[in-house]
């Protein structure tokens, strides 16, 4: 366990100097520290955008649900690959051509100041609390890896995401994202390798698999899946395509590397949606019985079948990597969601204010005040999260589904659909996330997947399918009467009353004009290849010494391939001189 705990230690002080490394570049304004100034390369761009979507629930809760019904769990993350790929297509661009810092600055722009007061708070309050989830999943897996107090778990990784966050802004969380992006595809792969040599290779994956690979078990009516991800295709584009996460975009230098961003987000997700999960359907045949390994767990035992995996199949030191990989999706989550926050309470609630009162702050105070504010919500999220300790006895793939098709589709649906229905009333935003949070009450309180089954007149449905089915009925009235409605107020749409009308023509000009470079961004762009490529080479190096750890010729093996392949990443980054221009 000593080299577990060197991998980790490394990897927390890998974290640590990359906010040094890049605390200059966040120096200079406010727009820097929370967009890094929209100067971003699209490779930068594109690890933020993936690492999003990514937490420690894909290595514990979707593992999970992958080690006991197969391929269904990879649906979620196909439905990823096919939002990135309307961003490439439509989106990403128009996000990155709104000119703004923060998200609720494009929300002011279409739906006006007090749409923006109100969506400020609301998210707000929901990232915080999405935060305090993530971490406190992190710290349940991390505390039952190392038999250590979940709390101090949490206090722990939670300091070390703020300090990141505070000192270097969305320079050190982009930064961040893009070596947690190499860790991640590092223990991915090599573990994935392993585990098909381990059951036979591909064929044997699928033909020993314990119940049916594609259907799963419990499943007496296969339709169900299929509607599933139907559903699944509308909620994640609505979930990540929207002008609150448009925040992924807004950091790309021009029009062209934002949709490059997400691009290559779109082929990271797609090749991951199948990689991520070859150990756990792996483990189903070679451990059936791995779920009894930390009964400590709960209901979410399954959730370490990852670990499982690692201390049975891999070398000494892996366990070590795979927790630097969930440290890793778990930290990205969280510094991303504090520095959007932060650009949102100083741009669209500090700063109003202070108008208000006829007072005018610096920039350079501003940013102080930034960083203040980054430190107690990190704080905020860390309470959260040990709050939500109660968490270890639920099921963490139905609570996360749950909670997004309830909460966040409705939050965010006039922030997909205000893109393209451009002429609604004032009042239009709220009163449609109002009826949808009421229409998701309604439908988890009274429309039950039993009262289905009763009008059907059938005799009921198998935990699973209940799980699939309530999901599918709190999505579908949303695609079926939340977002008809929103549509439907243009019908009531005012021109004359419109005191928003410049904002908004102004706003969708804006999305139609390509944000072209110039030549002076060349000097920021070889910073980024020079910093991030020196920070990949020391981490190649620490993934070396690994290889001095007591393991067979093929354990040692690859450490250096993971090594080299690493450090040829770095080498490639400090040598490309490409030219390069800056935004607007």
């Amino acid at each position: 366990m000593i080299y577990e705990y060197g991998v980790i230690a490394g990897y927390f002080l890998l974290v640590i100097g990359i906010g040094v490394v890049f605390k200059k570049m966040a120096a200079n304004s406010t727009s820097d520290y929370f967009r890094g100034g929209g100067r971003m390369l699209w490779w930068m761009v594109g690890s933020t955008a993936f690492m999003m979507q990514f937490s420690a629930w894909t290595f514990t809760g979707a593992a999970g649900k992958a080690f006991t019904d197969g391929f269904a769990v990879c649906l979620v993350f196909i439905a990823n690959t096919f939002s990135y790929f309307c961003g490439w297509l439509y989106f990403a661009k128009r996000f990155r051509q709104m000119r703004v810092d923060t998200p609720t600055e494009a929300i002011r722009g279409r739906f006006g100041p007090q749409n923006e007061r109100f969506f400020s708070w609301a998210l707000i309050i929901f990232t915080l609390i999405n935060g305090g989830i993530w971490l406190n999943a992190l710290g349940v897996f991390a505390s039952a890896v190392f038999e250590t107090d979940i709390g101090a778990t949490i206090i722990v990784s939670g300091l070390t995401v703020v300090f990141v966050s505070v000192l270097s802004g969305a320079w050190g969380v982009v930064a961040s994202d893009f070596m947690q992006t190499l860790v991640v595809a590092v223990i991915s792969i090599v573990c994935a390798i392993v585990a098909l040599v381990k059951v036979g290779g591909p064929v044997e994956l699928v033909n020993k698999f314990p119940v049916d690979f594609v259907v799963g078990p419990n499943m007496n009516y296969p339709l169900l899946l299929v509607g599933t991800f139907v559903f699944f295709l509308a909620k994640q584009l609505i979930t990540i395509m929207n002008l609150h996460d448009s925040f992924r975009f807004l950091t790309a230098k021009d029009s062209e590397n934002a949709s490059k961003g997400a691009l290559l987000a779109m082929c990271l997700m797609g090749v991951g949606s199948l990689i991520w999960f070859i150990p756990p359907w792996a483990s189903a045949i070679l451990y059936p019985d791995a779920a009894a390994a930390y009964p400590q767990l709960g209901s979410k035992a399954a959730d370490a079948i990852y670990l499982v995996f690692t201390r049975n199949a891999m070398p000494v030191g892996t366990v070590g990597l795979l927790l630097a990989g969930l440290f890793a999706a778990s930290m990205s989550s969280m510094d991303s969601a504090l520095n959007k926050n932060t650009g949102i309470l100083i741009r669209s609630v500090y700063q109003p204010y202070l108008r208000r009162r006829g007072k005018h702050v610096e920039d350079k105070q501003l940013l102080r005040t930034s960083m203040v504010i980054s430190f107690v919500s990190g704080v905020v999220v860390i309470g959260i999260g040990l709050f939500f300790k109660s968490l270890k006895e639920l099921s963490l793939f139905d609570l996360m589904m749950s909670v997004s098709a309830m909460v966040q589709v409705p939050l965010l649906i006039p922030l997909i659909i205000g893109m393209f229905v451009k002429k609604t009333p004032r009042w239009a935003p709220w009163a449609t996330v109002l009826l949808g949070l009421s229409l998701s009450w309604l439908m988890k309180s009274f429309v039950t997947p039993d009262v289905v089954a009763g009008w059907i007149d059938i005799a009921g449905f198998t935990k699973r399918e209940s799980a699939d089915l309530n999901l599918m009925l709190t999505l579908g009235v949303h695609l079926f009467v939340t977002i008809p409605f929103f549509c439907a107020t243009a019908l009531f749409y005012n021109e004359a009353t419109d005191d928003n009308k410049t904002g908004r023509e102004h706003f969708f000009e804006q999305l139609e004009t390509p944000v072209v470079a110039d030549e002076l961004q060349q000097a920021v762009d070889q910073q980024q290849r020079s910093k991030l490529g020196g920070m990949v080479m020391a981490m190649s190096a620490g993934i070396l010494l690994m290889a001095l750890i007591p393991n067979p010729l093929w354990g040692r093996l690859v450490f250096v391939g993971c090594a080299v392949v690493i450090c040829t990443i770095g080498v490639l980054l400090r040598r490309n001189t490409g030219k390069s221009q800056i935004s607007n």
